[in-house]
């Protein structure tokens, strides 16, 4: 499975700043999960916690009540192999040669293994094996004095994805790519600014959504209102277009719609595409629900409910022995025998990457009593790891880079097999393909980079 990559919230102006980012970052907890901080700043002090877990794990009423000030970022952090260690846990706090700076990232920069390289070389010592470090010592190796225009000289010497919430001791800024990969969207509440990852954030908090951080703008909040620049060249929006498959939460907007319009809208063209008799429709939960709705609608096929999900599920102590190993998809999804005995079914999920959790699901779902088992996958085959900020494997480990549709489909046990098209994915969307980074489809990357940079390189951040 595709694991999710991370959110950031920011807050300017307002005396309960890190109480709202707490509530930002519990909305977007389903953006990672291994663990969260917050940075405040009053007059010019600094306050800092942060550490493995959950929202809710990290933080209590007593610890909040210590991030005093008007100014706050925060960051929740999704789990990579070998990564899990506080030193990777956002924000970071740094001193640098222009004050200190709090730093909440999503994304994956390509070339921060020549720059780590570059800079080491000449006497930086990093910290930790985040990416999100090379920009703290690109600032503070600037020769400019003004921080904006070291932010901006540092920003420029990046290639990959960032979405920024950026702390200084008087202004937040918000700084997005110049192919705009990740998310990241501004609002107001009383009188204050927020940025935030997702828009179901600002919604949390009752925020005015007032718009989308531009691909390529860096826009600084401080007493003196907003200011926004412009300082790259724009050459193409690469928006990922897995945020409206599956990354997104279904609440939040992007491009004046709701993510969950857009997923029902693939789902019925996934049925058009591949329409099949059946007696109902149900989803893989929760990633599949609104596609199972667009297909269930468009098709004329009943929609059922023929998995139950478990949504407290923490790490187990128990070792991971073959046999456990066979049982974990019961751990977290449980098949309604009752309404799967004896029926055809249509199985909507968003993707298939390695091939074996959706292997474990048709079983479980025989298992139960179907009879004919059609799976209907709301994207297309990924066949390209990405290098942007998605915990993809490598190419080699993705079932579609080696295997036909139809091999996938003995694989995996189903009676029938159908993805979504590219063209129908971007069809649907209703915005001109070069809209969208569908990499992980097409292996058509927008940022041109040496493989020997891949996949991160130091650490992913995302």
């Amino acid at each position: 499975m595709i694991k999710e990559e991370c959110g950031v919230f920011g807050v300017f102006g307002h005396e309960d700043s890190s109480k709202l980012t707490y509530l930002g970052l519990y909305a977007l907890q389903h953006r990672g999960q291994e663990s969260a901080g917050i940075v405040t700043a009053s007059k010019g002090r600094f306050r800092i916690i942060r550490e493995m877990g959950l929202v809710s794990e990290v933080f209590n009423p007593e610890n909040l009540s210590e991030l005093t000030g008007r100014a706050a970022v925060g960051h929740v952090r999704y789990s990579t192999t070998g990564s899990s260690d506080i030193k990777n846990a956002q924000p970071t706090l740094s001193d640098t040669s222009k004050g200190k700076v709090a730093i909440a990232h999503n994304g994956n920069i390509v070339n921060a293994r020549e720059l780590h390289e570059e800079l080491k070389s000449t006497g930086s010592i990093f910290q930790s094996s985040m990416d999100s470090e090379v920009i703290v010592h690109l600032i503070s190796r600037s020769n400019h004095n003004n921080f904006l225009d070291s932010l901006v000289e540092s920003l420029g010497r990046l290639r990959g994805a960032y979405s920024l919430a950026v702390l200084t001791r008087d202004s937040l800024i918000a700084a997005r790519d110049p192919n705009g990969f990740r998310p990241l969207c501004l609002g107001k509440l009383d009188g204050a600014y927020v940025v935030a990852s997702e828009t179901c954030a600002l919604d949390l908090i009752q925020a005015k959504y007032l718009r989308d951080i531009d691909p390529g703008e860096i826009l600084i909040i401080s007493r003196d209102g907003l200011k926004s620049v412009k300082p790259f060249q724009f050459e193409r929006q690469s928006f990922c277009i897995f945020e409206l498959i599956y990354f997104a939460r279904p609440d939040s907007m992007m491009f004046s719609k709701s993510v969950h319009e857009f997923r029902k809208e693939f789902g019925r063209r996934l049925a058009k595409e591949h329409l099949v008799k059946a007696d109902l429709v149900m989803a893989v939960p929760d990633s599949g629900n609104s596609a199972a709705l667009g297909y269930a609608e468009e098709s004329g096929i009943p929609f059922e409910f023929g998995m139950t999900r478990n949504h407290y599920i923490g790490r187990t102590f128990i070792q991971p022995s073959q046999k456990i190993r066979d049982l974990e998809v019961r751990i977290k999804l449980n098949p309604i025998k009752d309404v799967l005995k004896g029926k055809s079914v249509v199985v909507v999920d968003d993707s298939i990457v390695r091939g074996t959790t959706s292997k474990r699901r048709v079983e479980t779902l025989r298992e139960a009593g179907a009879k004919q088992i059609h799976m209907r996958i709301s994207s297309p085959p990924i066949i390209g790891s990405c290098y942007f900020g998605i915990d993809t494997p490598k190419k080699e480990k993705l079932i579609a880079s080696a295997r036909k549709i139809d091999e996938i489909r003995r694989f995996i046990g189903a009676d029938s097999l159908g993805y979504l098209s590219v063209d129908g994915l971007v069809d649907v969307t209703g915005f001109p393909p070069e809209s969208f980074c569908t990499a992980c489809f097409t292996e058509d990357y927008p940022v041109k980079f040496g493989r020997g940079t891949s996949k991160m390189i130091l650490e992913k951040n995302a």
